[in-house]
């Protein structure tokens, strides 16, 4: 097969799978297997494919058309202008969550120390360290397999970074100026419903935040306190209906000047709050 009709029957499969842009999938994958652009597709759809291009090319196809998410097939996702190795152990970064990034780098300055708590494939983390100067960074998650990929992350990117295997605090010995955190915080009751991308493959602990979703942050702010110096400041990205009940959180805990940011679509997605006690 050549390049157009490639991609025409890749799309064809992913739309009978029910697969919602199957066009944009079918052609990203057949362009990360050929090392091709969308020009190519406009303008020479009529270049052949190799015997191993249109067989790997067809057994990614059949596996998407499976919800094995695209990123686990290319094993990368971008994140913040960065590119992210990704695989069944972590979550997906996604592009809402570059919000809590955008929020911390406001605040942020040269030379802090920041703790990212549940890290997982370290997205936040190496994206705070990336654009700034001189600043010590931590990642702490209980799932070794998660740190592998961070720490694999940290090495492509070419950045300096610690990485614990820790129940949230428990191996934190530190003080820090930034704590910042995606914690699991789907209510256990809806994880049930969820695409199956993301229930069938993507971590489970990493997704379940309980009952009613909030169970780490009561957990995380328990335990913060004594890990952030005068002033210091605590990031969570949270659920879309999760803002008020975080920022009371928040607050009885003794933060200051705690406030909700929405994201591009008008939905809560930020809490951060200032630590004086």
């Amino acid at each position: 097969m050549n390049y157009k009709d490639s991609y025409d029957w890749g799309r064809r499969i992913l739309e009978a799978a029910g697969i919602q842009e199957a066009d944009w999938d079918a052609r990203l994958l057949l362009e990360t297997i050929c090392g091709t652009d969308r020009n190519i597709l406009l303008v020479h759809g009529e270049r052949p494919l190799s015997r191993e291009e249109e067989s790997k090319y067809q057994d990614w196809i059949q596996k998407r058309a499976q919800h094995i998410p695209l990123q686990h097939l290319t094993g990368e996702q971008e994140f913040m202008g960065l590119t992210f190795l990704v695989n069944e152990h972590v979550l997906i970064p996604r592009q809402d969550t570059e919000i809590l990034v955008e929020e911390v780098m406001r605040e942020m300055t040269d030379g802090s120390r920041i703790l990212d708590m549940c890290t997982g494939s370290g997205c936040i983390l190496l994206s705070l360290l990336h654009y700034s100067n001189d600043c010590l960074g931590t990642g702490a998650d209980l799932s070794r397999e998660a740190l592998a990929v961070a720490r694999e992350n940290a090495r492509r990117l070419g950045i300096q970074a610690c990485f614990l295997c820790s129940d949230l605090f428990d191996k934190i010995e530190d003080k820090y100026d930034i704590i910042v955190s995606n914690p699991p915080y789907i209510q256990t009751g809806v994880i049930g419903g969820l695409m199956d991308e993301v229930r069938l493959h993507e971590p489970l602990s990493a997704l379940d935040g309980g009952e009613d979703g909030l169970v780490f942050y009561r957990k995380i702010l328990e335990g913060c306190g004594k890990h952030l110096v005068r002033g210091g400041g605590l990031y969570f990205e949270i659920g879309y209906d999760q803002g008020e009940a975080v920022k009371g959180l928040m607050e009885k805990h003794g933060f200051s000047q705690v406030k909700v940011i929405k994201d591009f679509a008008g939905l809560d997605r930020v809490v951060s709050g200032l630590w004086y006690e």
